[in-house]
C-alpha cells in the first residue's frame, strides 16, 4: 500500500507553524477593524466565466493556472485563483453597492493556481484582501497604503519592505500603450524568451515582468508607459504621491509596474521585499474602476489589494501569536472639509489608531458638506464625530461632537486630542 501524501503544491500547515499564521491574521483583523472595514466571506468555487471576464481570458491565470472542472450539470466551475472578482460578484449580486455610499470590505482564505511550486509560491495559498467601492478620490488609495504600512509596523517588518507605485492611466491609455509596445517588440520577436513570444500575441504588458536578461535589454528602449498616460490620471497620481510624501511614507515610482490583470486602471502598487528571493511581492493591488460595470448596470469606482499570507509568515517566523476580540461598532468618525483639513484629519486618525488601538476609527473619504458627512457619521453608529474645517485648521483645533450622548460639542487643541479622548 502506498503511503498517503498531499498533492504537490498543497502543503500542510503544522502546529508549530500555525502560531505565526495566527499572528499575521490577527494583526490583519485588528488593523482592518481600526480602519472601519467589514468582513465578507466568499465561496471558494465560482463559475470559470467570472474570472475570464474580469481577469482577462488571455492572462496567465486564466490560460494556464486555473483549476477548472465540469460539475454534474456540465457547468464549467473553478477553484478561485484570486479574491477581487468574487468580491465584485458578491457586492453586485447582493446589492451592496449604492450610489453615494462607500463600501469597505475585507476577506481571507485559500486561493488556487496551477503553477510550479517553489519557496513562497504554492498551488494552494492563502490571501488576505481589502476592497473599497464607491469613491474616486486618492484618499482611498492613500488609506489602503497607510493600513498596509501599519500592518508592516505591527509585524515589525517595516524595514524589510518597499512600496512601488505607478499609474497606468485610463483604459484608452492602456490600449494605446499596448499597441505601441506590441509594434516595438514585434521587431525583436525572434530574440524574446519563450514566455514573452507567447505573450506578445496574448498579453504584451506581462512581457514587462520578464526575468530574462535579454528580454529586459530589449525592453530598455521600449516606449515609456508614462508618455501614454492621460492628463487626469497624471494629476490623480501626482496628488497621491504628494500625500505619501506629506505623511512620510517612502515609495519608489516604477514605470514597469503594470500588474498582470486586465481590470486595473490608474494607480497600481506593490509592496516588495528582498528577503524572499524571486517571490518578493508580499502585497499588490490598485484601482479597477470599470470592473463593476462588467457585471451590473451600475458603475462604481473601486480599489483594493491582496496580501500573501505565506510570504508574510516567512518574514515574521520568529513572532508569537496573539488573539483579539474586536467590536464592529465605530468609536470615532472624522469629518473634514477642504484639502488642508483632510490632511489634518488623516494625521488625527493615525494618531488615534496609534495611541488608542482598541478604538475603531472611521474617516470620511472624499468630499462633501459637513451636513452630509454628519449623516454618514450617524449611520456608522459612531459615538463621537471629530469635525475639521477651515476654522479648525486656522486655530489648530478640532471640534468634538457627541453623537450618542446629550453633551455640548467642544473645541480641543489638536495636540491635546489624545489625552481628551482618553478621558471620555
Amino acid at each position: 500500500m502506498k503511503t498517503a501524501r498531499s498533492i504537490r503544491g498543497m502543503t500542510d500547515i503544522l502546529p508549530e507553524e500555525v502560531g505565526c499564521y495566527q499572528l499575521v491574521e490577527s494583526v490583519f483583523r485588528d488593523i482592518l477593524h481600526r480602519y472601519g472595514y467589514d468582513e465578507i466571506r466568499l465561496p471558494m468555487v465560482e463559475y470559470a466565466e467570472l474570472f475570464k471576464r474580469s481577469i482577462g481570458s488571455e492572462t496567465d491565470i486564466v490560460e494556464k493556472e486555473m483549476y477548472t472542472f465540469l460539475d454534474r450539470s456540465d457547468e464549467l466551475l473553478c477553484l478561485r485563483p484570486e479574491g477581487t472578482a468574487g468580491c465584485v460578484r458578491a457586492v453586485v449580486q447582493n446589492g451592496l453597492i449604492n450610489q453615494g455610499s462607500i463600501k469597505k470590505l475585507w476577506y481571507m482564505g485559500p486561493m488556487f493556481r496551477y503553477e510550479r511550486p517553489q519557496r513562497g509560491r504554492q498551488r494552494q495559498f492563502n490571501q488576505m484582501g481589502v476592497e473599497v467601492f464607491g469613491e474616486e478620490s486618492t484618499e482611498v488609495e492613500l488609506e489602503i497604503l497607510l493600513l498596509c504600512d501599519r500592518i508592516w509596523r505591527n509585524l515589525n517588518i517595516e524595514d524589510l519592505v518597499q512600496l512601488e507605485i505607478n499609474t497606468i492611466g485610463d483604459l484608452d491609455s492602456r490600449k494605446s500603450y499596448v499597441t505601441s509596445l506590441t509594434s516595438y517588440l514585434q521587431k525583436y520577436s525572434d530574440d524574446l524568451d519563450d514566455d514573452s513570444k507567447r505573450r506578445l500575441s496574448t498579453n504584451p504588458l506581462r512581457i514587462l515582468d520578464s526575468k530574462d536578461d535579454k528580454t529586459q535589454k530589449i525592453l530598455s528602449n521600449a516606449p515609456n508607459f508614462t508618455d501614454f498616460v492621460d492628463h487626469k490620471s497624471r494629476g490623480h497620481f501626482e496628488k497621491l504621491c504628494n500625500s505619501l510624501e506629506g505623511l512620510g511614507i517612502p515609495y519608489n515610482v516604477n514605470p514597469a509596474l503594470v500588474r498582470g490583470l486586465d481590470y486595473y486602471n490608474r494607480t497600481v502598487f506593490e509592496w516588495t521585499t528582498k528577503e524572499l528571493g524571486a517571490q518578493g511581492t508580499i502585497c499588490g493591488g490598485g484601482r479597477y474602476d470599470g470592473l463593476v460595470e462588467k457585471f451590473s448596470n451600475k458603475s462604481s469606482a473601486a480599489v483594493g489589494c491582496a496580501f500573501g499570507i505565506e510570504r508574510l509568515v516567512m518574514l515574521t517566523r520568529s513572532l508569537s501569536s496573539q488573539e483579539n476580540q474586536l467590536s464592529s461598532v465605530a468609536d470615532i468618525y472624522i469629518i473634514a472639509v477642504g484639502e488642508e483639513a483632510r490632511m489634518m484629519a488623516i494625521r488625527c486618525a493615525e494618531n488615534i489608531r496609534s495611541e488608542i488601538p482598541s478604538w475603531r476609527v472611521l474617516q470620511n473619504l472624499g468630499a462633501g458638506s459637513i451636513k452630509s458627512q454628519l449623516k454618514r457619521a450617524n449611520k456608522s453608529d459612531s459615538k463621537i464625530a471629530i469635525i475639521i474645517g477651515p476654522e479648525e485648521v486656522a486655530s489648530k483645533c478640532v471640534t468634538l461632537k457627541f453623537l450618542r450622548d446629550d453633551l455640548e460639542q467642544e473645541s480641543v487643541v489638536e495636540s491635546q486630542l489624545i489625552s481628551r479622548l482618553k478621558d471620555i
